[in-house]
């Protein structure tokens, strides 16, 4: 009996808990806390953007909402939320970082038809930031191998940004943007290779990696467009390099629908989701240096970017699961130059 009556207490527990969630979820101007799950190179964007949506919410509905933020390399960030890290939002790197999420039964599949972009908020490039004055005179990926330059990147395992960095190499030289022949995947593996091997330190992400080298390491840094821009706009001294040829990077934002529905916030989460997409958070992000994907607004600040003759997008190259499963799967492109370039030294 006495276990019964225990059961028969949680059960009742267990309703009023229920009872309680559905009852804030149906009332939509009970303040509600959305936790965003991002990778690091937006933080500042993020800083600006939750303000003007939290005050737009407001005077829209009423409600209040308040932001618990968490920043980490986007396949680790992903990989947290995967594992129980109970974000309502996620804001990647990179759509395979999404897809973990897919795939862990937290996000619905049809996330890209649910956002006015395809699921893409924002977008940058791959390039080579360099010292002031560029004394290296570094100009393309063929550069970044040459004898005594020492380069900087994430790793691949736990940073979306570091996949981009990759791939953009990998993609420039199949594509004839470096000295490789064109289509030639043994000259792109060679290029690679001979980069990884000049490679001084892979931080955990692509924000950690452009702070070792504001810190005086390194003669470049392979690195998103933005993440430049924003070492400027804060005082840092740094020039960057557009090679022939590099890869439009795509990130994507969505709601985590297993934990957003459990915590009663999917209406406000789904909210955020629509807000980035508008002119007003589009020119925040702009500000910050990424590029907008919003189409007036790319428009006002077509001279804060230059155009690219060479770029690429991953869809030019295979797309992602093509891409992750030569350049990142188990005994691919990655693992083997940076097994031949350990060896070497």
């Amino acid at each position: 009996m006495a276990t019964e009556r225990r059961i028969a207490a949680l059960v009742t527990l267990s309703l009023i808990v229920s009872a309680c969630a559905s009852s804030n979820a149906a009332n939509s101007t009970a303040p509600v806390t959305l936790t965003l799950g991002a990778y690091t190179t937006p933080r500042e964007a993020y800083r600006e953007i939750i303000p003007a949506f939290v005050s737009d919410w407001k005077e829209k509905t009423g409600q209040t909402i308040t932001f618990e933020e968490s920043y980490l390399g986007s396949g680790a960030q992903a990989r947290a939320i995967a594992g129980g890290f109970e974000a309502d939002l996620a804001a990647l790197s990179l759509e395979p970082d999404l897809e973990t999420l897919v795939k862990a039964g937290l996000v619905r599949q049809d996330w890209k038809a649910r956002s006015l972009g395809g699921g893409m908020v924002t977008r940058s490039i791959v390039v080579i930031a360099v010292r002031p004055g560029n004394p290296k005179n570094i100009k393309s990926w063929d550069d970044l191998r040459r004898p005594g330059i020492k380069v900087l990147t994430p790793n691949p395992r736990t940073s979306g940004g570091a996949m981009w960095n990759l791939s953009a190499i990998y993609g420039a030289a199949l594509r004839g943007g470096t000295s490789a022949p064109a289509g030639d995947s043994a000259a792109a593996e060679a290029l690679m290779r001979g980069i990884l091997a000049n490679v001084a330190i892979m931080d955990k992400g692509a924000r950690e990696s452009i702070i070792t080298f504001e810190s005086g390491v390194g003669d470049a840094a392979i690195t998103y467009e933005n993440e430049v821009l924003v070492s400027r706009k804060a005082g840092k001294q740094m020039d960057y390099v557009i090679p022939p040829a590099t890869i439009l990077i795509e990130n994507p934002v969505a709601v985590v629908d297993g934990y957003a529905e459990r915590h009663g916030t999917k209406k406000a989460a789904e909210g955020f989701v629509a807000f980035l997409s508008t002119p007003a958070a589009q020119r925040l992000y702009a500000e910050h240096g990424l590029r907008p994907v919003h189409d007036s607004v790319a428009v006002e600040y077509r001279s804060k970017f230059p155009e690219v003759p060479g770029l690429f997008t991953i869809r030019d190259i295979g797309g992602w699961p093509r891409v992750t499963e030569v350049l990142f799967a188990p005994g691919g492109v990655f693992e083997r130059a940076s097994t031949r370039t350990v060896a070497s030294r």
